[in-house]
This record gives structure tokens, C-alpha cells and sequence, in this order.
């Protein structure tokens, strides 16, 4: 069983980490592929203004003036006339921008953040001149190549055209600011759908691990629950079995007190093995909740005392002693009383069960009260618990191991029942221990608000 679990486990672990790592090779072939094709678009916007604005290469200037409205007659007439106009003194920056912002919506890149630049270079020696446009922050962002991406288009003047030779050639640089950034944003719920869709796969596999280890260790208690409940059971059966083969002989039946002695024997192990029976079924009606407490005022103090007078002779015997120090003003609370007998009888029990060899038991139980709740602290001086005992103690059929699982009797029902009927009284348990040296078990319970 533990071979196959160990199996399962690496199999399925080994097919999460597949799974994880083709998601995100997938995710990150999918971001790539984004920025190429927002790649191409920014050219093909770039592409979509140089080409209308190649249309106006070529010709001359109807005339400028220093305003930049167009005048025929303009005090440099003869300079204008004989220039061929550049792109940069037909269009201003605002004009060339909006072109670029609808070059961008054609293309699907309406949102895209952009800077641009209008170059000049001569023809014949094609270097750089003097930038005729620009925006606001090109300088600045055309150098940042990391973050951003420029693309260019070359202006010629058209040959054949009447100002070949003679116009300036331009260049139009436009910057797209934050491109990578922006491809990723375009597939957010992508991205967002995939990471959902891993974590979902992550939890799916914790949960089935945590189910798996969960009924293995199910599987452990009702392996335990069965030896001590075949243990439990054998010794009456035995008994029993002894009992009935001694009046079988006729020396025994012709003495009425040896039948009676018998038979004394048979029903006091035929009732024993009633109530392990009887607690069995108790524990089944509390894993279905089934706890049907008959409420009335009740003092605490009277039932401590009662349940400890119960344990005096089994004290006595390991010569040892019970310390009631019922400090608390108020023990008035509502409970069932037989419950609430039963769950301190419990804790005793326990600690006389679970104490030291060749120790005197010695049980210190201590109340306290505050304006809300009631305080009882039960204190042995036994073997103790370790840590992992001390979280699973009140699990149904968990037994702490003391080196023979026979060496104290029971079901490991007994601290699972006391913190069940804790709860349905709305008070809280905890344990504390120190192994080796004893347990501390602290238990709150609401008071009556009627003052006693």
C-alpha cells in the first residue's frame, strides 16, 4: 500500500510539473508571437502615413509665410518658388501626429503610446540634417531602445518628378513607447485565464495528496481499532469460555457457590463486553452528530467531587492521589449532568491509565471562574505526550503509542468523546504535555447566567 501511494504520488507530481511547465512555455510563445505581430503593425501604421505623405514629395510650395498659411505672394517668393517644399514645412507637428494616431487606429493600435520624429537628409550625401518635426519627448524616447521600438520610413522625392535632385529627402521615425508592455496588457485575460486554470490544477493535486494521506492514515486507525477491539473483546470471550467449561464439570455442579461464582463471572464479562459494545455505538452517533444532552443547572464542584470519590480505591492501589483545589466563586452551568460525569470520569481515567511505572499517580484537578466562563484544569504527573500525539489526541481511535498497543486498554475513544461533548456544551478544550513528565488538559465551559 505505502509502495503504490509513493507511486501515485511521483506520477502525479511528475504530470503537474509537465503540465505547469507546457503552460508556461505556451504562455511564453504566446507573448512573443503578440510582440512580433505588434511589431508589424507599428510598420504597417508607419508605412500607411509615409505613403501618404510621399504624395506631396516632389512638388514646389505654393508659398508660406511666416505664419504658415499658404500665400502666393509672400515676401520670399522668389525663395519659396525656386525651393521644393519639405513635408515638414507642409504639415505641423499636431497635423503629422493625428495622421500617425490614425494610421494606428486602422491598424488596431489605438491605444498605442507613441513619440515621432520628421528627419531630413540630403540625397546625395543621404546623411542626417536638421529634425523639421517632432514630438515632445522623441529625443528622449528614440534613445531608449530597450523599452521602446522605432520604425522609419524613408520619404524620396518621386523620380522624374520636377524636384528630383533638388529636395531634401526625409525621414519619418516613429516611436512606440512601452511596446512589450502594451502586447502584454493585450492578452491580460489570457494570461489571467491560464494562471487560473494552474492554480486550479495546483489545488485539484493538493487536495487528492491531502484525500490520499488522509485515508492512509484512516486505513493505520482501523487497522489499530480492529487489534484493540479484537484484544478487547478476547479477554471476555476467554473468560467466558473458561467459566462456561468449569460448569460443565461435576465436581462444580454439585457446589452451588462455584456455579454461582461462575456465573457471577460469565454476566460480569457478558456486561463488560455490552459496554465496549454501548461505547462503540456512542461514538458512532457523535460522528453524526447525534449528541442529545438533556440541559439543567448543574455545579461543576459536585460532579468533580462525585467522579474523583469514584476513583479513590484505584488511586489507593497505585498508591496514589487526587488534589482538588475548586477555587472557582461560580460552578453553576447548564449541562447534562451524565455527559458531563462521563467526560470528567474520562480525563481521570486517562490519567490513571497512562501514569508512570513504579510512580505514585497524582491528579491535580484546579477551577477557576471569570464573569463568563469556567475554567477546569486537570493535571496528572503520567508519561506524557510528544507533539505529534498532542495534535491528534482527540482524533476518534488515535491511541498513543507506549511501546505495547495492549498495555492500556481502550478504543481511543475516550478524548474524542470529552471534546465532543465540550463543544455541544459551546465551551473549548486544549491539551498541553511535556513527555515524560505529565499531561495538562484545560477545559472552558459557559456558566449559567442565573447567579448561583
Amino acid at each position: 500500500m505505502k509502495k503504490t501511494f509513493t507511486i501515485i504520488t511521483i506520477l502525479i507530481t511528475l504530470s503537474l510539473v509537465g503540465i505547469i511547465f507546457f503552460q508556461v512555455s505556451w504562455l511564453r510563445n504566446m507573448i512573443l508571437l503578440r510582440q512580433e505581430q505588434i511589431k508589424e503593425k507599428i510598420d504597417q501604421a508607419t508605412r500607411i502615413v509615409g505613403d501618404e505623405l510621399k504624395q506631396y514629395k516632389g512638388t514646389y510650395s505654393t508659398g508660406l509665410n511666416k505664419q504658415g498659411s499658404e500665400n502666393f505672394f509672400s515676401d520670399d517668393f522668389s525663395v519659396d518658388f525656386l525651393n521644393p517644399a519639405t513635408i515638414g514645412k507642409r504639415f505641423s507637428a499636431a497635423e503629422l501626429s493625428e495622421k500617425i494616431r490614425t494610421a494606428f487606429r486602422q491598424v488596431g493600435l489605438e491605444k498605442m503610446p507613441f513619440e515621432f520624429g520628421l528627419v531630413t537628409a540630403d540625397p546625395r550625401t543621404n546623411l542626417f540634417g536638421k529634425i523639421e518635426r517632432q514630438s515632445d519627448n522623441f529625443g528622449r524616447e528614440y534613445d531608449d531602445s530597450l523599452s521602446n521600438y522605432s520604425s522609419a520610413y524613408i520619404l524620396i522625392t518621386p523620380s522624374g518628378s520636377a524636384a528630383e535632385n533638388l529636395a531634401m529627402d526625409e525621414s519619418l521615425f516613429i516611436v512606440a513607447l512601452n511596446w512589450k508592455n502594451f502586447a502584454f496588457q493585450s492578452l491580460r485575460l489570457r494570461i489571467i485565464t491560464v494562471i487560473l486554470f494552474t492554480i486550479i490544477i495546483i489545488t485539484a493535486f493538493y487536495l487528492t495528496v491531502r484525500t490520499m494521506l488522509r485515508q492512509k492514515k484512516l486505513g493505520e486507525i482501523k487497522n489499530d481499532f480492529i487489534n484493540n477491539m479484537t484484544h478487547e473483546f478476547k479477554t471476555p470471550i476467554a473468560t467466558i469460555s473458561l467459566a462456561v467449561d468449569a460448569l460443565k464439570n461435576e465436581k462444580v455442579l454439585q457446589d452451588r457457590e462455584k456455579i454461582s461464582y461462575f456465573s457471577r463471572i460469565i454476566k460480569e464479562e457478558n456486561q463488560r463486553m455490552n459496554r465496549q459494545v454501548e461505547t462503540i455505538l456512542k461514538a458512532s452517533q457523535l460522528e453524526k452528530q447525534e449528541v442529545d444532552l438533556n440541559l439543567k443547572p448543574v455545579h461543576v464542584h459536585d460532579i468533580i467531587k462525585d467522579v474523583a470519590e469514584n476513583f479513590a480505591l484505584q488511586l489507593e492501589e497505585k498508591q496514589g492521589r487526587a488534589e482538588l483545589l475548586l477555587n472557582a466563586e461560580r460552578d453553576l452551568i447548564n449541562a447534562d449532568e451524565v455527559h458531563l460525569s462521563n467526560l470528567v470520569n474520562n480525563l481521570i481515567d486517562n490519567a490513571i491509565k497512562y501514569s508512570k511505572e513504579n510512580t505514585p499517580v497524582f491528579v491535580k484537578i484546579t477551577t477557576q471562574s471569570n464573569g463568563k466562563n469556567m475554567t477546569i484544569r486537570v493535571e496528572d504527573n503520567g508519561i506524557g505526550m510528544n507533539k505529534e500525539t498532542i495534535k491528534r489526541v482527540f482524533e476518534r481511535f488515535y491511541r498513543a503509542h507506549t511501546g505495547n498497543i495492549h498495555n492500556v486498554k481502550g478504543f481511543g475513544l475516550g478524548l474524542s468523546y470529552v471534546k465532543t461533548i465540550v463543544e455541544a456544551h459551546h465551551g473549548s478544550i486544549k491539551a498541553d504535555s511535556t513527555l515524560g513528565k505529565g499531561s495538562i488538559f484545560i477545559l472552558e465551559l459557559p456558566l449559567n447566567k442565573t447567579v448561583a
